[in-house]
């Protein structure tokens, strides 16, 4: 056994063993308050999702139901209304018109609208321009979103998500030795906004990402990413585990 000195004798009895205390439990108002926010975080969704498409239907209804003949209108012979009955009437007429665009006779009459339009300053300039604006925001291809890459931007050392629209054509594309690549550089979480640049192909960093992805992880300010690129202590249990990285069964 250890014999215990004077010196040892004196610490002991000056000074007193030291208490930790238990974590205090959350109180009834703060477990109130974390139910609260979660309920908010499951229905806010839903409920704004629900709620714009019946802002939307609303609309489209009101606007197109009266332009339906009496006698080719449901509503007339049944005593309640059918909502989306106006979606569904609009929908079938854009189909209806690009069938009939997509024909001769139908780009003819295009081709003539378009020619009596542009004889008409003011209305010439609102109708190319939006005529431009749906064009890329619709194209399947040339002007859509091609790939998400990331380069250095402001300065370097910290990087920032773009997305590459074509590569860069005349003087632009002239004033670089190397293939010059136009990308768009959204802002968040409002990626409608942004910086059209011009960068060399070198500076780029392409990511193994989808289009969507990419405009997901800009709108939610980087907190959703894509599944193969989510943190480990983020992941579910089981979630992508590489069978190497499982612990070996000892053998008996």
């Amino acid at each position: 056994m250890r014999k215990k000195t004077p010196e040892t004798e004196e610490d002991s009895a000056g000074k007193k063993p030291l208490l930790v205390e238990p974590a205090q439990k959350p109180g009834l108002f703060a477990r109130l308050r974390t139910y609260f926010l979660t309920g908010i975080v499951v229905t806010a969704p839903i409920a704004i999702t629900i709620y714009l498409t019946y802002v939307f239907v609303t609309f489209v209804d009101a606007n197109v139901n009266p332009l339906i003949p009496v006698r080719y209108n449901p509503e007339t012979y049944l005593p309640f209304s059918i909502p989306g009955l106006g979606v569904f009437v609009a929908v079938f007429a854009l189909i209806l018109i690009g069938f009939l665009t997509a024909n001769y006779l139908g780009r003819a009459l295009l081709v003539f609208g378009e020619r009596i339009v542009g004889r008409m300053p003011v209305v010439r300039s609102i109708y190319n321009a939006l005529k431009q604006i749906m064009e890329t925001v619709l194209a399947q291809s040339g002007t859509s979103f091609r790939d998400v890459v990331v380069l250095e931007y402001p300065r370097k050392g910290i990087w920032a998500v773009a997305f590459v629209t074509s590569q860069a054509r005349g003087q632009v594309d002239k004033m670089n030795e190397d293939e010059m690549i136009s990308i768009f550089m959204p802002t968040t979480p409002n990626p409608t906004s942004g910086f059209l640049l011009f960068v060399p192909k070198k500076d780029l960093t392409y990511l193994d990402m989808t289009v969507e992805e990419g405009v997901k992880l800009v709108i939610s300010a980087g907190m959703i990413w894509p599944d193969g690129d989510m943190p480990a202590d983020k992941k579910e249990p089981g979630e992508d585990t590489d069978p190497s990285d499982l612990p070996e069964k000892k053998s008996a």
